[in-house]
């Protein structure tokens, strides 16, 4: 119906539009996802993580940079969307991607940082449902709940600005962890 009680015949028609289409004006639409220009060569083996030395001050740096981006991710709440299988919403699950034998739950830091997924996706057109949940949550419950190997990525569709929480001891727990065995101390 209008406003003045009379039908309005737009109002069937209509396709429901995302709300994801609120946040369009923050979206830089000519800002392209980075992606290599060419394959990226493996390390040679005198430059793998485990020959560098734990002490050489860069290396320690890099690692306290690190547990500085954990320690906020763990403590900031951000945004989990939903997959878009059939059923209601509270049986959907966690939205994850899988790479190289890894699951990883998707989280984005704003609605921005969603709309700009949404957008490399080409899928504007679809309502995402999503949830808050504190980083920690995540990494502590959610990860281990999955079952198989899990971590967490935030704000996939950023490029190099995104994050990844690798399933590694440090960061998610023991039990979670791809580089603990039982019997082993952290």
């Amino acid at each position: 119906m209008s406003e003045n009680g009379e039908e309005d015949s737009t109002a069937h028609t209509r396709r429901p539009r995302s709300r994801l289409y609120e946040y369009m004006d923050d979206v830089d639409m000519d800002r392209d996802v980075p992606v290599p220009a060419e394959e990226v060569p493996s390390p040679a083996p005198e430059e793998t993580q485990d020959s560098q030395d734990p002490q050489d001050p860069e290396v320690v740096a890099v690692r306290a940079r690190f547990a500085e981006l954990l320690a906020e991710f763990r403590r900031t709440p951000v945004l989990v969307p939903l997959g878009d299988g059939p059923g209601p919403v509270r049986e959907r699950g966690l939205l994850t991607a899988d790479w190289n034998g890894v699951r990883f739950i998707l989280a984005f830091s704003d609605e921005q940082a969603l709309a700009r997924y949404a957008r490399e996706r080409g899928a504007f057109a679809r309502e995402w449902t999503y949830q808050t949940v504190l980083g920690a949550r995540l990494l502590d419950v959610a990860v281990p709940a999955a079952g198989v190997p899990c971590g967490v990525a935030l704000d996939c569709a950023d490029g190099p600005d995104g994050m990844v929480f690798p399933p590694v001891r440090g960061i998610v727990p023991d039990e979670a962890a791809l580089d603990f065995e039982a019997g082993d101390e952290a």
